[in-house]
């Protein structure tokens, strides 16, 4: 029974003492909690969604106001409102959003805040789904804001809980910054008390949030004097730590997952009595006190982080000030000991700190690694990204490729980030030719719409989902309205935000509690903007790609086409499939079809697969989820689908 209860344990456990395995992001989750939070929202973004998700599932029971915002700016503005009001308030975003945010986070930094306002950042360390690898701790440095990074699970939670208090203390936010691994990872954490907090709101209407009006740079050196008391403040941190000799040959200095892959490697190694690891929590402003002690016992350095050399170039700067009769040698991401770039491994901790401490490593031997290699080139095919079966963005792509080559005048589709990013690869059809942030596919497509009187002459369309829609692109299709750029808007509209998880936005009729709420109609807001709006399937491929070349040789742009159906995974949770499609044996000629299948090599979706025995198409039911498209796309019909009862 013990068992049973430590497996169903979650984050709203009143088991203080208790030992339960739960994510870093679920730890961080704790944290707030144990801190009393009042109010958390989010875009969500990977590897930082989770943190709301598990928040919107206890959030009654702890009356919480759990919120997923339309984009990253406003869900801090959400938070903001709520410290300014005396209640604890968590945001989470990803690195990309944390630029999104940045705008008013910049000035709420110079104002100050009231009660504790956390901004968790989670980091994607090769970009593992992201459009960029950009390290967050930037953004702490440039706008003078106190900086915490957690190395283990149990530390995400009990650094959560502290940065309320370090933000209450010093009147600013905090910056929670972590990475996927640690995000992602699961670990052990011992539970501390839910405290039984009763939130009290109240605007005090004596006091003006806002920078004293042409006189900034006097908030501006507050800020600064706040950060030196911040520094102090570090210096006595729990979460700083070191583990070593005393005089050590040679001095790790990290954070975050760097912490674990360096203990690791000294154990690998035996190299714990040689050289010494510490491990800073609070990665800016820089512990300097902290600092000095250690410096002056080691005369080799290496830094391992992710992402940029953060640490390695702030330590840099500052042992240049030291006198201490010391000459230092600093490796890490400038020497080429540690990449600048991507994640960290144990691999590459351990090679560099071999070659520091002179001593020869070999994890396999090169007859091992020979045959690794020769295994992986014959048995392990290489394999693109792929859209889910009966992913109606397939549809809709294999629809544009198809009306653009109609059209022949060689249209130019840009895009951003979401499922349909994969429009870029072969998945879909190589059509879509930028991707830059969220919402700059409208923005590009509107200045592209505009280079007629220099003779531009092809064709510019746009694609965007249906979150994405509301998170960023309604301003840059408001400046094409009025500048009458001419252009065509694809909104593929999937009903969620299904990269990272289905979360409810502003299109879904529910909110981040799944409480019912009221949904903001795409297509009436294009209409009230005088946009032109279509409306059509992407599963009926024929009558879409007709659409699409209508419009194309048709009127002026802007205008809006809706490619509206449900992703098929949030359908296959809720009903059976459309279509019983079959190949039919009879009328597929395999490899004698002038095709070179077709269907396999070029539509792609993994719900058709090709039998080597009879060296003809099949449909693997295992994986098809009905949807019919490939019954539009074999010359021969030899596909065919049936209506489900």
């Amino acid at each position: 029974m013990a068992k049973r209860e430590e497996k169903t344990l979650g984050i709203d456990a009143d088991k203080p003492g208790k030992t339960v395995l739960l994510m870093g992001v679920e730890a961080i989750a704790r944290g707030a909690l144990e801190a009393g939070v009042g109010v958390a929202t989010a875009y969500p973004g990977t590897p930082s969604s989770e943190l709301i998700d598990r928040l919107s599932k206890v959030a009654k029971k702890f009356n919480m106001y759990v919120e997923w915002s339309i984009n990253e700016k406003v869900a801090l503005e959400i938070a903001g409102a709520a410290s300014l009001s005396g209640v604890r308030a968590i945001t989470a975003m990803k690195q990309n959003g944390l630029s999104v945010a940045l705008d008013f986070l910049s000035g709420l930094t110079y104002t100050g805040i009231n009660k504790g306002l956390v901004l968790m950042v989670g980091d994607d360390a090769g970009a593992l789904s992201s459009s960029n690898e950009q390290d967050s701790r930037h953004i702490a440095r440039m706008l003078d804001l106190p900086l915490l990074e957690p190395a283990t699970y149990q530390e995400a939670k009990d650094m959560a809980k502290w940065a309320f208090e370090l933000s209450e203390k010093f009147s600013t936010v905090c910056i929670l910054r972590s990475t996927t691994r640690i995000l992602h990872g699961r670990g052990n954490v011992t539970l501390g008390e839910l405290p039984d907090t009763k939130h009290h709101p109240y605007f005090d209407t004596s006091k003006i949030y806002a920078p004293p009006m042409g006189r900034a740079s006097t908030s501006h050196a507050a800020l600064h004097k706040n950060l030196e008391e911040i520094r102090r403040f570090h210096d006595a941190s729990p979460f700083n730590a070191y583990v070593g000799p005393d005089n050590p040959g040679l001095l790790v200095i990290t954070s975050g997952t760097g912490w674990l892959y360096s203990m690791e490697a000294l154990k690998i190694l035996a190299a714990e009595k040689e050289a010494g690891i510490l491990k800073l929590g609070t990665t800016w402003p820089l512990p300097r006190n902290l600092l000095r002690k250690y410096l002056v016992q080691a005369n080799k350095i290496l830094f391992v982080e992710e992402v940029d050399a953060f640490l390695e170039a702030g330590i840099r700067d500052f042992a240049a000030d030291l006198v201490s009769g010391r000459t230092w040698r600093f490796f890490g991401k400038s020497t080429g000991h540690i990449n600048p770039f991507g994640e960290l491994n144990p691999h590459i901790v351990i090679r560099a700190i071999a070659d520091l401490l002179d001593m020869t490593y070999r994890p396999r031997g090169s007859a091992y690694q020979k045959a690794c290699d020769e295994i992986a080139s014959r048995y392990v095919p290489p394999r693109d990204l792929q859209f889910c079966a009966g992913c109606p963005h397939r549809a809709t792509y294999w629809s544009l490729k198809d009306a653009l080559r109609l059209d022949g005048r060689d249209g130019v589709v840009t895009g951003d980030i979401g499922c349909y990013s994969m429009g870029q690869s072969p998945a879909g059809y190589s059509q879509m030719k930028t991707a830059h942030a969220m919402g700059s596919g409208v923005g590009l497509a509107s200045g592209l719409g505009k280079l007629k009187q220099f003779g531009f002459r092809q064709p510019v369309l746009t694609v965007c989902g249906d979150s994405t829609f509301f998170h960023a692109s309604i301003p840059a299709l408001i400046n094409s309205v009025h500048n009458e750029s001419d252009f065509i808007l694809l909104l593929l509209d999937n009903s969620g935000t299904a990269m990272t998880g289905f979360q409810p936005h502003p299109g879904i009729d529910r909110n981040a509690a799944g409480d019912p709420a009221p949904r903001v109609d795409a297509e009436k807001l294009c209409k009230a903007l005088g946009v032109p709006v279509t409306i059509v399937d992407p599963y009926e491929v024929t009558q879409t790609r007709d659409a699409f070349l209508i419009i194309l040789q048709g009127g002026k742009g802007p205008h809006v086409v809706i490619c509206k159906r449900e992703c098929a995974l949030i359908r296959a949770t809720k009903e059976g499939a459309l279509f019983k499609v079959r190949v039919n044996p009879d009328k597929c000629l395999g490899e004698q079809c002038g095709c070179n299948r077709y269907c396999t090599r070029v539509f792609g979706c993994p719900g058709i697969r090709w039998d080597r025995d009879t060296k003809k198409a099949e449909i693997d039911e295992a994986v098809c989820n009905g949807c019919g498209v490939c019954v539009h796309v074999c010359p021969l019909s030899a596909i065919d689908r049936e209506a489900c009862p």
